[in-house]
Parts: structure tokens; C-alpha cells; sequence
């Protein structure tokens, strides 16, 4: 659906040229929830830009099913962008507009008639839930009816694409999460593909299916959204993951500590399947779980645990177990191990 080629953009800063985006290739497919994330100045709002060429870039090519759009200009280029809707941060709403004006403004600028517009309007408006705020003003709506509106201004026209730039970042998060929804939902009825930004992981887990991260203008990893979480290979995508899951202990819980610290990922079937517990039996620890969570990314599951083993056995009643505490706790340790994903030994 979208290829990006070898994409880099540069600007001419007032004493040096900067290059926002460093040779980015991506593949897009069709209806796909796609994201891209990185930290502010990491180049992926310009990235976004280009696939409708408000950026058009210093290099490379951007193709939207199948067709070069990279050097379109004029009439040929107002007819593309038309099959690319766009939703932004600050909503970007006329204020003196009615709700209704305002959605009704990107099918005027495309030259539908009037009864083509009254026919539209109410079903992007019913879409977005704001039916009984048609001629309300955008000062008189809360922040996330705003981006409502917003998105049917987006939608109106039937594209095939649309492109978010942060668009819950100016929201609350009972009210982006709202907002991720009611994409998730165009996703699924119109099937239009969407592209989405955001500096918060959170924001990918919610609806992304692949993600892309950025730093210093490259990708530095792409892929599945659930594999970069369970697996995050380069060390920028693992602090954003680390940020994301919140897995910190406070002090007081890391001090002193008598035992082997483990945090363990558990993926798929195996988070919801006792191997502590199994470990506990098997080689009389006891198991101490200081923080976890099961969360679930694209319907699959990841478990995530900080857990402390210590002894727990008396010599006489260690029967088969191996001779010394030390020797259990490896043991449980490699058990541990062999039936989860990973297992990285904090203390220990």
C-alpha cells in the first residue's frame, strides 16, 4: 500500500543543514495500523509528512499502491492528497466554523456538490459520535470531541489512507483512549490504512500491528508490535519498552536483598502457566513476586515479573533435592529459564 524509499529530508538550518530523516526505507500494507515512534526531534513527523508530500523529501521515493508520487505537483498531486486524509496534535479546527462547517470544509475544497456534502456530513458526524454537536462551535466542544471532529474532517472524502500526527498527545487518557478506539473502529469498518506517530509506546500497544522506531532521523528497529515489546533488540527501543511496563522497585525492595532477583518474560500460552509455582516444588524455594503483569498486545499475551527465590527447605526434608541451597537455586534458576522466554538475573 505504502512504500517508503530510501526516504531523507533535510532543512537548512541557520548555520548548518540538518537532516531530519537519514535513508528510510518502510513497508506499509494495506489496512494496516502502523506505527512510528520516537522521542521529539527523532524525525518522524517529517517522515509522516511525506507520504502525502507536505514534506516532500531531499531524497528517495514514496509510492501509494504501486504509483510514484514523489515528483506529482500541482492538480495531480491535489487529487492524491485527496485519498489521504490527515488528523493533528492541536486539531487544527476552524474556530468560527460550526462543527458541521468544519467537516463539511475538506469536501468543499474536493468540489462536491451541496447535496453531496449534506449526504456526508451527518454520516461522518454520526461515525464520530457527535450527531447532536452539528452546530456547536469548536469552543463550546472538550478536547477529544475537538479530535473528533478532526477525524471527520479527515474521513469525509473516503480516503484510503490516514495519517495521525500525535494525535492524542493534547488529551487525557481516559479521552485517548476513546480516541485510539474509535480509530481501531474506521480501521476495521472503512478498512482505511492508517499511519500513526507518537513519543509513547503505550499509544503502539494500544492499536498499532507493527511499529517503527526512530532515533536521530533512522529506524533503528522494526517489526510486530508484541515482538518489540516481548524482545526489544537495540538499546533505545528497550528504554521505551522499560519505560512503557514500569517494572522499577522501589529502594526499600532492592536493599539488603538475601536471594536471586530474576525478572522473567513470559509470551503466548506459557503467562498464564505456574512455573513459578512448579519451580517452588520442584526445588524448595520459596518464590517472593514483587511486581508483574500480563499484558495483552494484538490478543497475545506477555507476562512480565520481578520475582525473588530464596531457601525454603530444612536439610530433612530435602529428600531428592540437590545437597545445597546454592546448587537448588541454580537449578531453579535454569528451570525457570527453559520454560519462559527470557530471564535476566538482577542480583544474585
Amino acid at each position: 500500500m505504502i512504500e517508503l524509499q530510501n526516504i531523507s529530508v533535510r532543512y537548512q538550518g541557520r548555520n548548518q543543514e540538518v537532516l531530519a530523516v537519514d535513508d528510510v526505507s518502510l513497508s506499509i500494507g494495506k489496512g494496516d495500523i502502523y506505527g512510528i515512534v520516537g522521542a521529539s526531534g527523532a524525525g518522524k513527523s517529517s517522515l509522516l509528512r511525506t507520504i502525502n508530500l507536505l514534506e516532500r523529501p531531499s531524497a528517495g521515493h514514496v509510492l501509494v499502491g504501486g504509483q510514484n508520487i514523489t515528483a506529482l505537483s500541482g492538480s495531480a498531486l491535489r487529487n492524491q492528497r485527496q485519498r489521504i486524509g490527515m488528523i493533528f496534535q492541536h486539531f487544527n479546527l476552524m474556530h468560527t466554523s460550526t462543527v458541521y462547517e468544519n467537516a463539511a470544509f475538506a469536501l468543499r475544497v474536493a468540489g462536491k456538490t451541496e447535496d453531496e456534502i449534506r449526504a456526508r456530513v451527518p454520516e461522518v458526524l454520526e461515525l464520530v459520535g457527535l450527531t447532536d454537536k452539528a452546530e456547536a462551535f469548536p469552543s463550546q466542544l472538550s478536547g477529544g470531541q475537538k479530535q473528533r471532529v478532526g477525524i471527520a474532517r479527515a474521513i469525509a472524502n473516503r480516503p484510503a489512507i490516514l495519517l495521525c500526527d500525535e494525535p492524542t498527545s493534547a488529551l487525557d487518557l481516559e479521552t485517548s483512549t476513546s480516541i485510539l478506539e474509535l480509530l481501531g473502529e474506521i480501521n476495521q469498518r472503512l478498512g482505511i490504512t492508517i499511519v500513526l506517530i507518537s513519543h509513547e509506546m503505550a499509544v503502539i500497544k494500544k492499536i498499532c500491528s507493527r511499529v517503527a522506531v526512530m532515533e536521530s532521523g533512522k529506524v533503528v528497529e522494526e517489526g510486530d508490535v508484541f515482538d518489540i515489546f516481548a524482545t526489544p533488540a537495540h538499546p533505545f527501543t528497550q528504554q521505551l519498552v522499560d519505560h512503557t511496563l514500569n517494572l522499577e522497585l522501589p529502594p526499600r525492595l532492592t536493599k539488603d536483598l538475601h536471594g536471586t532477583l530474576l525478572k522473567i518474560i513470559f509470551l503466548g500460552d506459557r503467562a498464564e502457566t505456574p512455573v513459578l509455582s512448579e519451580a517452588a516444588q520442584r526445588f524448595g524455594i520459596s518464590v517472593n513476586i514483587l511486581h508483574g503483569k500480563i499484558e495483552y498486545i494484538n490478543n497475545r499475551a506477555l507476562g512480565l515479573l520481578v520475582a525473588l527465590l530464596q531457601g525454603n527447605v530444612s536439610e530433612q526434608h530435602t529428600g531428592n533435592l540437590p545437597a545445597t541451597l546454592q546448587e537448588r537455586m541454580a537449578q531453579a534458576v535454569d528451570y525457570i529459564r527453559l520454560n519462559t522466554a527470557q530471564v535476566e538475573v538482577l542480583h544474585g
